[in-house]
């Protein structure tokens, strides 16, 4: 029965969708070519906000939980679990006031309204996976921007996302390409829950009434720490609410 209604409800959701990536392709043109990065941002963050609404037509909820406030005297690295597409909305509204920049991989620069343009224009990493090389200059010259405006990039270290919301193991290599490259920042952990149920069914339907939630944890600094022991720690603050990574590693332990 579930089911059922999130068949119209996912038309619905997609047409709202399509319409406004479609709307905020040029109104970021217009922002970024006339008036310059900060109006560009603005709508960035309000084409997020609305991404966020149109998920709430099929009964999705939100909740960002940051008890912290992170000062902006420094640049900073957000570091979450991937559980989907979904994910980034909410950190880029929620987290706006960080100027929040991501890594992703080059295919995505390209093809998809207001998204596309984003990545491009709005300061990411553009990646290929297949090209070590590459990936390391464009994240290092994504930090060099980083260390001198004290903004934030946001990496996933799974590297793919989770299909039944169990995390995988950090791989280490983004996150120490980071910490190299910025001794001067803070860490900020973030745990993403439940977005991987809006694909549980695949792209279509998108399922209803979930409740997708972030939660911030305590900012660690980079400076002074050893790098391996520094993403071991920062996987340990994202992943502490997921019983099934414990479960794991308490069974891998025994063996």
């Amino acid at each position: 029965m579930r089911k059922f209604f999130a068949y119209p409800l996912s038309v619905i959701f997609y047409l709202a969708f399509g319409l406004t990536i479609v709307i905020f392709h040029p109104v970021q043109w217009v922002c970024y070519n006339w008036f310059g990065y900060q109006a560009h941002k603005k709508s960035v963050d309000y084409l997020n906000f609305t991404i966020m609404r149109c998920l709430n037509l099929l009964g999705t909820r939100f909740t960002f939980n940051n008890p912290y406030k992170i000062a902006r005297d420094q640049p900073i690295i957000i570091v979450a679990n991937h559980q989907g597409q979904w994910d980034i909305p909410s950190i880029i509204w929620h987290m706006r006031r960080l100027h929040p920049k991501f890594i992703s991989k080059i295919e995505l620069g390209k093809g998809i309204p207001s998204i596309s343009y984003n990545l491009r224009k709005g300061g990411a990493a553009l990646i290929d996976r297949k090209d070590k090389r590459q990936s390391i200059m464009a994240i290092r010259d994504l930090t060099k921007s980083l260390n001198k405006t004290n903004r934030s990039v946001v990496i996933f270290p799974e590297g793919t996302r989770s299909k039944d919301g169990v995390p995988k193991d950090f791989a280490t290599g983004g996150l120490i390409t980071l910490f190299k490259f910025m001794p001067d920042a803070i860490v900020v952990p973030v745990t993403i829950h439940n977005s991987w149920k809006l694909m549980r069914w695949g792209g279509f339907p998108q399922d209803i009434g979930v409740h997708v939630s972030h939660t911030v944890h305590e900012p660690i600094k980079v400076a002074g720490k050893n790098p391996e022991e520094l993403v071991k720690q920062v996987q340990d603050s994202v992943l502490a609410d997921f019983p099934e990574v414990r479960t794991h590693k308490s069974r891998s332990n025994s063996l």
